[in-house]
């Protein structure tokens, strides 16, 4: 097993969340009277949530009470919604089969623990990570740096999977290899392997399909 701990982002790239984020962005914009397309709420959000908020808070003039409205309907779509990309539950599962340890860097909340729990992945996870630790935001190490010191993490021996070029850099950042997840998006050049499956993750991380 060449990468045998491996780093993973959440939204985008173990769970597709991102349909369901778009969507309630929109029926929240439309609700204050303000048209937008899903495809443009989508190129922001795929560079963070805090430049998709920022962007439209500036552009629109938008108060919290548009945050708080979009973060109280976007939890229950998420929870009752949001499914694991296809064969990332068995993914996982053959990682620690083989002797290998995932974990999750994400920016949001511990919301994102109800989820992982909901589709019986949380044995899968040697720790992950929200908001609520209060780590410095992506392209930030601050978080990957304390996975490796704690768990004594050898760097040649880990890889991050994200889907965005702040998920990528955070760990470049670190001194990690990396891999993005395009998803029919072009490459990353600053990343070291792409893929649009994560079938094609067994080969890099050198694991067999059982």
């Amino acid at each position: 097993m060449k990468f045998k701990h491996i780093i993973w982002d959440y939204d985008g790239t173990l769970f597709d969340t991102y349909p369901i984020m778009s969507s309630v962005y929109n029926d929240v914009l439309r609700e204050w009277g303000i048209t937008e397309t899903i495809d443009n709420i989508l190129s922001y959000m795929k560079v963070s949530m805090g430049h998709t908020h920022r962007h439209f808070k500036e552009k629109y003039h938008l108060d919290e009470s548009f945050f708080e409205r979009y973060k109280k309907l976007v939890e229950k779509a998420e929870y009752d919604n949001t499914k694991p990309f296809t064969g990332i539950n068995k993914l996982c599962q053959d990682i620690c089969k083989n002797g290998g340890k995932n974990y999750i860097f994400t920016h949001r909340d511990d919301s994102a623990l109800y989820v992982v729990e909901k589709y019986g992945l949380t044995e899968c996870f040697t720790e992950i990570i929200t908001a609520n630790q209060n780590f410095p935001r992506k392209p930030d190490p601050g978080a990957v740096i304390y996975l490796l010191n704690k768990y004594s993490i050898p760097e040649d021996e880990a890889i991050m999977v994200g889907d965005r070029e702040i998920d990528i850099a955070s760990a470049k950042n670190a001194g990690l290899r990396t891999c993005y997840f395009a998803d029919g998006d072009k490459p990353l050049e600053i990343a070291d392997f792409t893929i649009h499956s994560f079938a094609e993750l067994y080969k890099i991380i050198e694991i067999d399909e059982s």
